[in-house]
């Protein structure tokens, strides 16, 4: 008896399974090379001291409570473009009118965001941290503040290629991206291969040039592309469509400052330990390296799901709907639950990687060392918060979320935090366990919400609150 084919259909969960895998895992080696940029920055400040990794840390802190709310904002265009392609009607045109509008509104918010960089120094120091390291911090910025514009414009791109379900792309330019860094790095902070020397000033001008590089060479990928050019992404790219503009502002702000709530309350923690002293910012700031980039991969899984269940909303498609999330909420579980053994178990040869295991550094890397078991704890609950918060950004559901994120990370997550650091005597230890408190508060919302979806009344594709295409 001749064997029966095996249609999608048949096994819908291996098929969504092995889609989202598709999809996901250049997602996540490309988030992991652009995190990689970032443990570039902080393994070089390392060779440099603890107080040059302490100044930096608090530049990119600041840098980052920002730029996150602009990476929310035109991360609306992603489940909007999968919306349209699984509606399949005038895709081509709808697509093109997202990634338009998701460029005005990087032109929209980075003017105001370097004004406020320009000027960092004065805002450090009324935070309450050492002059010294604020100067360092303020140093960094004016090289690596440029930088915020040909990140947001990479991400656009990629935004575009990811809801094509083609992101191999965005991996060749993440992996080009890190040795780019790599080379400006070191060679503009150290004087090496013939550039000058110029510090803690050249580790941020290599971040901009960097950004640059990888912003233009994707333009180039998506204009010669046979797959991407019939979008003809950047035709006309002048005309106005303040309609899209408008409700690219709807949906991606309440992402914006999710991502804002997420992201502030890790620079939030940094200026936290900042008031404890400046070895436990140092500390701070290699354990949360580590950390950032295990999230890396259940936030490219979160990003696959956001696009999986868009399109299976766009078709109405009620059961591929839950498929889709579901499976990516076990996807990032799971590797969760496995790095969570890792840094249980190899935490000092985490930490050691950044910082010279020397007698200066030691009290660095025990501190390093503790915030990694509080890490290892947190993992769980940080990867099924993302991948609860991909799959609602999916089917357009972005306001509660908002609010979760800020009531979980800024009211208890905070508030326990400094309650543990300033009255109880817990110190750096006392942050980190009030922000896992908060990760887990935010993701039983997320699964809850996720899961009530049908009775709330979410997935339902209301024609009469579209845009005309």
């Amino acid at each position: 008896m001749s064997a029966v084919p095996v249609t999608p259909t048949a096994h819908p969960w291996r098929h969504e399974l092995k889609a989202t895998l598709r999809l996901a895992w250049p997602l996540i080696l490309s988030n992991l090379t652009m995190a990689s940029i970032n443990a570039t920055d902080v393994w070089l400040m390392g060779q440099v001291g603890p107080k040059a990794i302490a100044g930096v840390a608090l530049a990119v802190n600041l840098y980052f409570a920002f730029s996150l709310v602009a990476l929310g904002l035109v991360t609306a265009a992603s489940p909007m473009m999968a919306s349209a392609l699984g509606r399949k009607l005038k895709s081509v045109t709808d697509v093109r009118r997202s990634f338009r509008q998701s460029v005005w509104l990087v032109f929209t918010y980075v003017l105001p965001f370097w004004l406020v960089m320009w000027n960092a120094q004065g805002i450090i120091i009324a935070l309450g941290q050492d002059p010294e390291l604020a100067a360092i911090a303020q140093t960094f910025l004016r090289g690596y503040m440029w930088s915020l514009f040909p990140f947001l414009f990479f991400n656009t791109l990629r935004n575009f290629v990811a809801a094509l379900e083609r992101p191999g792309w965005v991996l060749v330019m993440s992996v080009a991206g890190v040795l780019l860094n790599a080379f400006f790095g070191y060679g503009l902070i150290f004087g090496a291969f013939g550039l000058p020397e110029l510090g803690v000033l050249g580790g941020g001008i290599a971040g901009t040039i960097t950004w640059s590089i990888l912003a233009a060479m994707l333009s180039l990928v998506v204009v010669r592309d046979r797959q991407f050019r019939r979008f003809h992404l950047f035709g006309r790219f002048w005309k106005a469509d303040w309609p899209r503009y408008r409700e690219m502002w709807r949906l991606g702000l309440p992402i914006g400052l999710a991502l804002g709530f997420e992201g502030g309350v890790f620079s939030a923690a940094a200026y936290l330990m900042g008031l404890i002293g400046e070895q436990e910012l140092a500390a701070h700031s290699v354990a949360l390296q580590i950390a950032a980039l295990s999230f890396m991969v259940p936030w490219g899984i979160s990003q696959a799901t956001t696009v999986r269940t868009g399109i299976m909303y766009g078709r109405q498609d009620h059961d591929g709907i839950g498929r889709a999330g579901w499976t990516g909420w076990a996807l990032a579980v799971g590797f969760m639950g496995m790095m969570a053994i890792v840094l249980l178990t190899f935490p000092r040869e985490l930490i050691t990687i950044f910082l010279e295991d020397s007698a200066e550094n030691a009290p660095v890397i025990a501190l390093g060392v503790a915030y990694l078991g509080v890490a290892a704890i947190f993992q769980l609950v940080d990867g099924a918060q993302v991948a609860g918060a991909g799959a609602l950004r999916g089917i357009h559901d972005t306001k509660v979320p908002m609010i979760y994120t800020f009531l979980g990370y800024w009211v208890i997550g905070i508030g326990v935090g400094v309650w543990l650091a300033f009255t109880q005597g817990w110190d750096g230890i006392g942050i980190w366990t009030g922000l896992a408190i908060g990760l887990a508060i935010v993701a039983v919302l997320m699964a809850w919400r996720w899961s009530r979806r049908e009775a709330l009344g979410l997935t339902r594709d209301d024609p009469s609150k579209k845009i005309s295409a």
